[in-house]
């Protein structure tokens, strides 16, 4: 007996080992197959992964088996070159080695884990063994000749359509196919390794007045499109299953996050965070450390710098590798810091008690961790601690990163010792071979404070002549320190200057506008006004308008005066308070004049601006019920040609923005909810995703050609002119139709989720001639074909 007993208990743990037991019952109208497949099972190539057992009480078949082998060596794609550290700017690498200038510099590189750790811990994610079950029934086990014959023509014909075809394909049958047939497809599809004809049969499942939620189909599903890259189809899956109040599965949330960080999309990495923060909250799931090594390590790489958002994220993932019983890596450590002390008020205490709990941890203090510390406490203005730091980091013996002497000069500035910070940028220079471009910045800024012209002239002439760019920055600080002075016409040489070796900034040219009104010379003011105005790359804001209200006010000019209220009330800018007194009587004037309040409608220009946005990736967000819908405006910042076009389009939408007292116009903006917009969201993102509207070639007008390729193509070095384009393969054809109806041949290539449309050689002038009517002057360099300037010499 006592044999038995133990050889059925080892029976029985070799059984729990291998499969969970399946949890669906026989079906008195057929028989049915149960797949139980565990999730660790999908990523471990020596484990048999499925196993499809017969419940029928009266067949005698032989068990059969539904395989996923071939799906099982499905990976993401090596390279991780999105989030990696060298295609990131201001990060925490760039950080510690102060700027590119110094290519003889060590840069110790952090390792929180790659990627790939993540994703070969894919195969242990599901060590809580969760099932998921697959009900499908065998074909050869239909009562119905004709329903076996359909079912096998449909699995093998499926597979080799297209998108719009195959949805065709599937309405044909509509009449007889129901759940279980669309499973036994989809599930075939995944057999096979079609995971994206899988998803467009399930799609098409979702749709029908029949389907019913299977959680274990989901779950498959949405794993194998995470494994191969595809994040959206992924996600519509994964939000599928918790709108239908279920939590996914952990390996789902593992995969998901995985994907997201394997992308170089922008908020890709927004988007990992959220999945990752879920699985925890939501799910209650622990992670693997690679993941939450790989999540920490894209964190510290972001481009720009670090936000109080990016600290919150960073201490939450801190927070679940200590409370989990996980190993914390020094790199971790160092990391956190940097974060903190990048940070406008830095939490001097939370950085102490992470360098104490690094103590215990057996780590020593890096080179990173010492400049980080120097960085905090510059910020705090505590020299005698930048001091004692330093003497540290000089103890290390591994050179001194350009940066910490930034921050030095920095921490006396604080304290008003100027003279001593002009020592250290000199001692910078004698050390490194030269300055940086951020040394002089902190020089010159440190200089200017304190009025000190003639040497803050002499430091922006040795920075002129050095040959270095972004001399911006320093010629902002030397107009302002010249309008502090009253000393106008240094200021408008400074500008002349500035506007010969730099690209027009509306802050310098807000400056100088000031200087014009003080001195009293309004006429030369509205010139430069108006040029403001009409430049997109500077255009005006609520200061600037301020500005010449006041001294139209001041000398009495009540017209034009009341225009310059008119233009503020159309880009809802606030008129500051000691100028309202004097507006009473115009104020007065308008209010007789507006008896009723104007609703607000789009203008002809905005409504083509718009199209061609959309077409490049432009969002729309909709509330639940559909009744009001906001723009998202994105940009980005590594894009000379979206730097440009931002500040025109944040002009050109002011009444449709959210008022805001900031002058700098962010990256992200967004338009207040109006059902204005709903004829976009229902066109170009129906059920919230994009897509191609079917009349998009009425719509395609050169001016909306042109805002699509400011917003989304660029000029390849050969010169040919490329758009990108989300949707669907037919829309893409909608489009190169319009086109081609336009004499333009075009050629088409896929990456990813993504279309890109290319115009080559006399195509590509065709383009341009059409639409370079409605690009900014300021960009027409960087959009012109090559073989339109040839052209052009030419002529």
């Amino acid at each position: 007996a006592v044999s038995s007993n133990a050889h059925d208990a080892k029976m029985i743990a070799t059984r729990a080992c291998d499969f969970s037991s399946p949890l669906s019952s026989a079906s008195p109208s057929g028989a049915f197959v149960t797949v139980t497949i565990p999730n660790f099972n999908f990523f471990s190539p020596s484990l048999n992964p499925n196993i499809i057992r017969h419940r029928s009480s009266s067949s005698r078949r032989l068990l059969r088996r539904l395989s996923f082998s071939r799906n099982e060596t499905q990976s993401f794609p090596l390279p991780f070159a999105a989030n990696s550290a060298s295609h990131r700017s201001r990060t925490f690498v760039e950080h510690v080695a102060g700027t590119k200038e110094s290519p003889h510099q060590t840069i110790e590189v952090y390792d929180f884990g790659d990627l790939e750790s993540a994703r070969n811990d894919l195969r242990n994610v599901a060590t809580r063994r969760v099932e998921t079950d697959v009900e499908v029934r065998e074909i050869e086990d239909l009562p119905e000749e004709w329903r076996r014959s359909k079912l096998a023509w449909l699995c093998k014909e499926v597979p080799s359509h297209k998108a719009v075809t195959l949805v065709r394909l599937l309405n044909a049958q509509k009449k007889w196919v129901r759940q279980e047939d669309a499973t036994y497809i989809c599930v075939h599809c995944t057999r096979i390794r079609e995971n994206e004809t899988g998803f467009r049969v399930y799609r098409w499942m979702t749709q029908q007045n029949w389907y019913r939620f299977d959680f274990g189909l989901a779950t498959k599903l949405a794993d194998f499109l995470g494994k191969e890259r595809k994040f959206t189809k992924c996600r519509e899956v994964f939000d599928d299953i918790m709108n239908q109040g279920r939590v996914p599965s952990e390996s789902t949330f593992h995969i998901l996050v995985v994907a997201y960080l394997s992308s170089s999309e922008e908020g890709c990495f927004e988007e990992a965070c959220s999945v990752y923060n879920r699985m925890i909250q939501l799910g209650g799931y622990r992670p693997r450390l690679s993941l939450h090594n790989s999540l920490f390590r894209a964190l510290v790489s972001k481009q720009g710098g670090p936000s109080s958002d990016d600290v919150r994220q960073a201490e939450f993932i801190f927070h679940n590798v200590v409370t989990t019983g996980l190993e914390v890596q020094k790199d971790i450590y160092s990391g956190l810091i940097w974060l903190h002390s990048c940070q406008d008020e830095v939490d001097i205490e939370r950085i102490n008690y992470l360098r104490e709990e690094m103590r215990k941890a057996g780590f020593e203090e890096s080179k990173e961790v010492v400049v980080s510390l120097l960085r905090a406490y510059a910020k705090e203005g505590g020299v005698e601690e930048v001091e004692r730091t330093w003497l540290e980091l000089l103890g290390l013996d591994c050179g001194i990163p350009s940066q910490a002497f930034v921050y030095k000069i920095e921490a006396y500035a604080k304290v008003g010792d100027f003279a001593r910070a002009l020592g250290i940028f000199r001692e910078m220079e004698k050390q490194l071979g030269g300055a940086t471009v951020s040394g002089y910045h902190k020089i010159i800024e440190v200089v200017c404070k304190v009025h000190q012209v003639e040497l803050a002239e002499s430091l922006l002439e040795e920075f002129v002549e050095t040959g270095k760019k972004q001399l911006l920055p320093s010629y902002v600080e030397i107009v302002k320190m010249y309008f502090d002075l009253g000393s106008h016409e240094k200021l408008e040489k400074a500008f002349v200057e500035c506007l010969e070796k730099c690209q027009p900034n509306q802050t310098i040219y807000n400056i100088y506008l000031d200087s014009l009104v003080n001195i009293g010379n309004l006429e030369r003011a509205g010139d430069v006004f108006d040029e403001m105005k009409n430049n997109g790359t500077i255009n005006v804001n609520a200061r600037s308008c301020n500005t010449v209200l006041k001294g139209y006010l001041d000398s009495g000019n009540h017209v034009k005066a009341k225009k310059i209220y008119e233009l503020m009330s159309l880009k809802k800018y606030e008129v500051q308070t000691p100028l309202m007194e004097k507006l009473d009587y115009i104020l007065s004037l308008v209010r007789k004049e507006v008896k009723k309040p104007l609703s607000m409608k789009l203008s002809k220009e905005q409504r083509e601006v718009l199209v061609g946005l959309l077409l490049g990736g432009l969002r729309v967000e909709s509330d639940r019920e559909r009744k009001s819908h906001k723009i998202m405006f994105e940009f980005r910042e590594k894009s000379q040609a979206h730097l440009i076009l931002r500040q025109h389009i944040h002009d050109q939408f002011r009444e449709w923005l959210p008022h805001s007292e900031e002058e700098d116009i962010p990256l992200e903006f967004s338009s207040i909810s109006h059902s204005c917009f709903g004829f976009y969201a229902d066109n170009f993102w129906p059920n919230g995703r994009p897509e191609i509207p079917k009349l998009i070639h009425r719509w395609l007008s050169p001016e909306s050609l042109a805002y699509w390729y400011m917003y989304s193509g660029y000029r390849t070095s050969s010169g040919d002119v490329i758009l990108r384009l989300k949707g669907s393969v037919e829309g893409v054809e909608k489009v190169v139709k319009a086109l081609r109806a336009k004499s333009m041949e075009c050629r088409v290539k896929k990456k990813g989720n993504v279309f890109w449309i290319g115009l080559q050689g006399t195509n590509s002038v065709l383009f341009w001639k059409l639409i370079e009517p409605h690009v900014l002057d300021d960009m027409k360099d960087y959009l012109r074909p090559a073989y339109e300037a040839i052209d052009t010499d030419g002529d």
